[in-house]
C-alpha cells in the first residue's frame, strides 16, 4: 500500500511531493516520472507472473532512494536505510508467496 500511495502522490504532484524533491536536489518537473516508473514496477511485483521482474525492478527503484539519501546525507536509521526496509519486505513478501523464489533462495540447505 505504501507504494500505491507513495506512486499516486507523486502523480498528482502534491505540495509536499514538490517540496521534498526538491529538498533532496530533483527538479519537481520530474516527479510525475517517479510516480509512473514507481507505479510500473509495482504493478509487475503484484502480478504473479512478472513478480520476480517487479521485485528487481523495485529493488533498483529503492537502490537510487538509498543513494538520493546518501548523497543528501539524511539520517541513517530512519532516513536512510528506510528503502532497505522496504526492500527487505518486498523480497520477503515474495519469498512467502512464490516457489520459484524459496527454490532459488532456501533458508535451509538440505
Amino acid at each position: 500500500m505504501f507504494f500505491l500511495f507513495d506512486s499516486l502522490t507523486h502523480i498528482a504532484n502534491v505540495e509536499q511531493v514538490r517540496t521534498a524533491m526538491a529538498d533532496l536536489g530533483f527538479d519537481p518537473s520530474l516527479n510525475r516520472v517517479f510516480g509512473v516508473v514507481l507505479l510500473i514496477c509495482l504493478a509487475l511485483y503484484v502480478v504473479p507472473v512478472t513478480s520476480i521482474l517487479g521485485a528487481v525492478l523495485l529493488t533498483g527503484y529503492l537502490g537510487g532512494a538509498v543513494a538520493t539519501n546518501l548523497l543528501t546525507e539524511q539520517p541513517i536509521l530512519s532516513t536512510t536505510l528506510a528503502p532497505i526496509y522496504f526492500g527487505i519486505l518486498v523480497w520477503g513478501g515474495l519469498y512467502l508467496r512464490d516457489l520459484r523464489v524459496r527454490a532459488i533462495m532456501p533458508l535451509v540447505r538440505g
